[in-house]
């Protein structure tokens, strides 16, 4: 019970933070889990379902401002969570140790897309095969779907595999290959997270993955944490966040690592 009540308290503050800037938090939930002792399979699949409610938290606030193109999600984002749930089946059958190293490995590349200054750029609209140009409220942008579709789909199986959201990669994606405005790419990675990690959750949950007793409160906690989060970032550009968070991941990168090689 008391380790409970602490991971809550963790959860929380990471939910609040990671709501702010369209990301799932996954990598610190996880982490967070595997160092209270929880084994890397059920700490995955936890870290979905918290994901997905707190996405979909996320999501609410962002819609009601506008914030979310329905559209550009349904277009780019069915190849991620095809692959969120061939990765969250696949990782029943790979063994911890080696699911901790992907893990941590992705944080540090998550690091470098942190730290990566993504700025936003207009796309000349173009009529050629593969490019989608879309007029979303006063904005408009072309998306490449020809880079976009298998950069979500690669991003899908390594974020249903180990728990994590992908929303890292999908923001920048989002921005520098699609010329989207930075508030509308969080708003519709926050939609993209919960659907994402609902199809990891599945196929974590196929292979016997799922503690009820551990993964329903700490949903509820960070529930929570994401309507908070969300309803300043419409008030605010949290963008010094992201430095903070970089080196956060690579200190949690290196805990990792440690945790498996002690």
């Amino acid at each position: 019970m008391n380790s409970i009540v602490l991971m809550s308290v963790i959860i929380l503050i990471i939910a609040i933070s990671m709501s702010m800037v369209g990301k799932g938090g996954g990598n610190f939930y996880v982490l967070t889990m595997v160092l209270a002792g929880i084994s890397i399979h059920n700490a995955a699949t936890t870290s979905q379902l918290i994901m997905m409610g707190t996405s979909i938290a996320s999501m609410i606030i962002f819609n009601k401002h506008k914030k979310v193109d329905w559209k550009l999600a349904l277009i780019i984002d069915p190849p991620t969570d095809i692959m969120a749930f061939v990765g969250g089946y696949f990782a029943g059958n790979i063994e911890a140790t080696i699911l901790k190293w992907m893990f941590a490995i992705l944080l540090i590349v998550i690091s470098i897309f942190m730290l990566i200054s993504v700025k936003e750029k207009t796309i000349e609209q173009t009529d050629k095969l593969g490019y989608w140009n879309r007029t979303f409220g006063e904005y408009k942008y072309t998306v490449n779907l020809w880079l976009a579709l298998p950069i979500t789909a690669i991003v899908g199986f390594f974020a249903g595999a180990i728990g994590i959201s992908g929303g890292a990669f999908k923001i920048p994606l989002m921005v520098i290959l699609c010329g989207i405005p930075m508030e509308i790419a969080v708003g519709t990675s926050s939609a993209m997270v919960a659907v994402t990690a609902l199809m990891g959750f599945i196929g974590h949950s196929i292979n016997g993955d799922f503690s009820p007793q551990l993964a329903i409160p700490l949903t509820v906690v960070a529930v929570i944490g994401g309507l908070i989060g969300s309803k300043y970032a419409i008030k605010s550009k949290p963008k010094n966040l992201k430095k903070v968070f970089a080196l956060t991941n690579l200190l949690a990168a290196i805990i990792m690592i440690i945790n498996i090689v002690k």
